[in-house]
């Protein structure tokens, strides 16, 4: 441990030399190392922290960095002899022949800065494992924040020309027109709502919203099921509120077609029981994986889903529900919670490139009317995160036709809207469906129907 504590931290003194010295030769080589994110910090000597900060400065106000330049920028701010006096950026670009390799030098930099990071990290975890007024897994988490921070500050921006984003655009308006296929995503089961939407498309953050018992669950249910066990796209259902074995009775129940008090009590019928043995056949193999933790935490629920794409090849993720998620930071007020919670589930969905599909409670106001995005709960956040909402509404029996035609409807059917509230690549609208209270499975009311 001394031998450890007593060795330098990891750095190249000729790369950091070798990067300013590029930097003052070529004023390009500015925007270059600012895409990728340099910070001053990155390097480990003072002086050539003082000096990249020089040069951000001039670069700030629209002026070119060179040797000169810089040595009056370090005067102004008192900070020469801090930055090893003139001569030493000076020979700076004595280093180097050109500027062509600085985008290897600034990355060499950056990962030395990465691991001296890592090494910090490591030392609080020290730290922090001996302090037993924490929590180990409050400890656990902490440390994954970091570990997490210290990735997504490390993320490298870029452009591209349109001409090739183009290119990759007509290929996949030509693939799309050969295969003759509507659905370019991952299909629901409901073809009305697919021929709206496509299907749920990568990146997308989708949002289910309703008021509580109306049937959100049922519904992420009857989709997940359809996409896992029929389409047989690997799919992961975050469980917050219900556990794994509820959860799997629910599944059992409607697609099996058994009623699911006759799960919960065991009444069942020999036919009852065939159906429920044919059907378990079928889910065994089924790429279909649920994760049950009640009381999860956003850092968590990131964690398993990294790990789930990776190691399970997941293409969608269904979270039930959004209301649920706790956050690391509880002081704060709740809608802020909401707000950093949905921006990260959003940030999740570019980042895995795959569908997140989050229920959402909607509040009081949306009881009886029609809901409107202005109903998601606790953060307007959210109907601005969303690449499409959808709401379950049941409209108000009132007038002596409502309830002619609910008499004419068997009890256990209920009638209910699926509403495309908010699409931003798509049309809005209202998509008619029926719940069957017995199975809690959902079915479009078509014209036959």
């Amino acid at each position: 441990m001394a031998q450890a504590r007593d060795r330098t931290p990891p750095h190249d003194d000729e790369v950091e030399r070798a990067t300013l010295g590029s930097l003052l030769q070529d004023a390009e080589a500015v925007d270059a190392v600012i895409q990728q994110h340099l910070r001053p910090d990155d390097f480990y000597a003072r002086a050539n922290q003082r000096i990249f900060e020089a040069v951000l400065s001039l670069d700030e106000r629209g002026l070119r960095p060179d040797i000169q330049t810089v040595i009056q920028e370090l005067k102004q701010l008192g900070k020469l002899d801090e930055a090893g006096g003139a001569a030493y950026v000076s020979s700076l670009t004595t280093l180097i022949p050109s500027s062509a390799n600085i985008d290897y030098y600034a990355q060499s930099v950056q990962n030395f800065s990465l691991r001296r990071a890592l090494l910090r990290v490591a030392s609080e975890i020290g730290v922090k494992v001996y302090d037993e007024s924490k929590e180990s897994r409050e400890v656990l988490e902490e440390v994954q924040q970091r570990i997490f921070d210290l990735s997504d500050n490390r993320q490298v921006f870029s452009f591209r020309k349109i001409g090739e984003v183009l290119q990759e655009t007509i290929d996949k308006i030509d693939k799309v027109y050969k295969s003759k296929k509507p659905i370019t995503g991952i299909p629901t089961s409901f073809e009305r709502l697919d021929q709206m939407t496509a299907g749920f498309q990568k990146s997308e953050f989708v949002v289910i919203g309703a008021r509580p018992s109306v049937g959100k669950t049922a519904l992420a249910l009857n989709m997940a099921a359809h996409i896992a066990f029929h389409e047989k796209i690997p799919t992961a259902f975050f469980s917050l509120e219900m556990s794994d074995i509820a959860l799997t009775q629910r599944l059992i129940s409607s697609e099996a077609a058994v009623e699911g008090n006759k799960l919960r009590s065991g009444f069942l019928s020999p036919a009852d029981f065939k159906k429920i043995l044919d059907i378990a056949g079928k889910m065994y193999e089924a790429p279909f994986y649920i994760v049950d933790m009640p009381n999860m935490r956003l850092l968590d629920l990131r964690s398993q889903a990294r790990k789930l794409c990776a190691q399970q090849a997941v293409e969608i993720i269904f979270v039930d529900y959004l209301g649920l998620i706790g956050h690391e930071n509880g002081s704060l007020p709740r809608y802020e919670q909401i707000s950093e919670i949905s921006r990260s589930l959003k940030s999740l969905a570019r980042e895995l490139d795959i569908p997140v599909v989050v229920l959402c409670q909607l509040n009081r106001d949306a009881q009886w009317e029609i809901p409107t995005l202005a109903n998601l709960r606790d953060s307007g956040s959210i109907e601005q995160d969303a690449d499409l909402v959808l709401f379950l509404h049941r409209e108000q029996k009132k007038g002596k036709k409502d309830q002619e035609d609910e008499e004419k409807t068997p009890s256990d059917v209920i009638l209910t809207d699926l509403i495309v509230a908010k699409q931003r690549n798509g049309p809005v609208g209202t998509v008619k469906l029926e719940l069957q209270s017995k199975f809690a499975k959902f079915f479009p009311i078509t014209k036959d129907h």
